[in-house]
């Protein structure tokens, strides 16, 4: 074969593969694929086949949907995006069949409402083999992003690129034309910064094998199904009973405690026990009533649960003065924490602050600028060790200033310190300029 039949030929490959990519980007859609979001979107896309195919811009609607792994993450997570352009209504639009894994896919989703931006996805180098005038088969591209605001996320899909390996290397890429497309999912991210104020008391600290104890509870999720449970050490026992949250997010159920190890009661909402979304244990024992043999005597005595509570030396920290037109660092030391965790049981504690804005003679200074390097110290011979927090930002969001872990058996006394510092703006109008640092144990 000569050269010029042989540049005849690649130009007849060139432009039905041109056609072929085409086809596949512009089509409506057929079934969804397994595994892909149930409901599909139709946005109007504007696609240009390869130069060399020799064909015009065409403008057509695209089906898709967009599928995540985890529709609650929280903020930090790594989410996974599946964007699955649907199989399009065209058909190969040439009698030429075509062969297996010569298409690879990629795009963007655009991510709206409490987070904004875009995901890179991309699909693997795999398709089936097309007969000629037969139907183009689906596609899907995958992508991660991490979350990093709490609330509603939402997903549209976006541009995309289809790549073809046929002989020639030819891309056919669809933007869409009205930007964003439709709405195909949505996540709801939480934030795991807030506190969890979760707390729960029982009517009684001890009973008998069989007895019932009373477990009231706060600050759950108004009208959630929160679980009480029977814990043995770091083990949950086979007592369960189940309670609803009223409105004020309140609980209060009944307990029977059969198992003689129980040593502690909790509260959760879901499925199982979460530290985010739990409350306890509240110490409980349950009273050894086995009959005492002929001529011996039983002896018991009973070591009493405390509570978890905190004092601080004093409620006001005078932070030094810092000049009109320099600004800069207004420093000063948190009056000192004592935390008493007298409970027993597993459960550590958690010691949080946030602060308001500080205001003054018509001016404020964001509370973002007051930063904290906490220091905490665990008196000899307590169960549990403080861990202090990190050095940072405090602001309206708050921080860890201090904690313990859980284990199997856990207390002390702790006293935590922090050195404070204001990074006040240079020209601040002169005068006194207050914020309230409230601190939260749980």
């Amino acid at each position: 074969m000569g050269p010029e039949p042989r540049r005849s030929l690649w130009r007849r490959w060139a432009s039905l593969l041109g056609a072929t990519a085409l086809a596949v980007t512009a089509g409506g859609a057929l079934a969804c694929p397994a595994g892909a979001a149930s409901t599909n979107v139709d946005f109007a896309a504007h696609c240009i086949p390869p130069a060399i195919a020799g064909l015009p811009p065409i403008d057509g609607t695209t089906t898709a949907n967009i599928a995540v792994d985890n529709t609650s993450p929280k903020v930090g997570d790594t989410v996974t995006v599946t964007y699955t352009v649907v199989t399009a209504a065209a058909s190969n639009p040439t009698d030429l069949a075509l062969p297996a894994d010569i298409m690879t896919p990629t795009g963007k989703v655009t991510l709206g409402g409490a987070q904004t931006g875009s995901v890179t996805v991309a699909g693997p180098k795999k398709n089936d083999p097309v007969p000629g005038r037969g139907a183009f088969p689906s596609f899907s591209m995958t992508g991660t992003f991490t979350v990093t605001a709490p609330g509603a996320i939402t997903l549209s899909p976006g541009d995309y690129n289809i790549h073809t390996s046929y002989i020639l290397e030819l891309d056919t890429p669809c933007t869409v034309i009205t930007p964003p497309a439709p709405v195909s999912e949505t996540v709801t991210a939480t934030d795991v910064s807030q506190p969890n104020t979760r707390a729960i008391t029982l009517g009684s600290a001890s009973g008998n094998p069989g007895d019932s104890v009373t477990v009231t509870g706060s600050n759950f999720t108004p009208g959630a199904s929160v679980t009480l449970a029977g814990r043995a050490g770091t083990a949950q026992t086979a007592d369960t009973a189940t309670v609803t949250a009223n409105a004020q997010g309140a609980i209060s159920g009944a307990l029977v405690v059969n198992d003689r190890t129980t040593t502690g009661v909790v509260a959760y909402e879901g499925g199982a026990w979460s530290s985010d979304k739990g409350a306890g244990p509240a110490a409980y024992v349950v009273v050894d009533n086995t009959p005492v043999p002929e001529g011996s005597q039983k002896l018991t005595t009973t070591v009493k649960a405390g509570t978890l509570s905190m004092s601080q030396a004093g409620d006001a920290v005078q932070l030094s003065a810092v000049d009109f037109g320099q600004g800069g660092a207004s420093a000063g030391s948190l009056q000192t924490v004592t935390v008493k965790d007298f409970r027993g049981g597993p459960a550590g504690w958690s010691l949080t602050g946030k602060v308001t804005d500080f205001t003054g003679p018509g001016a404020k200074i964001d509370a973002g600028r007051l930063s904290w390097t906490p220091a905490c110290a665990t008196k000899a011979g307590s169960p549990s060790t403080c861990q202090a927090g990190s050095a940072g930002t405090v602001g309206t969001s708050g921080a860890t200033l201090a904690a313990t872990p859980d284990s199997a058996l856990t207390g002390g006394e702790f006293t935590v310190d922090a050195r404070l510092s204001l990074d006040v703006p240079a020209f601040t109008p002169p005068g006194t300029y207050s914020g309230i640092l409230t601190l939260t144990l749980t």
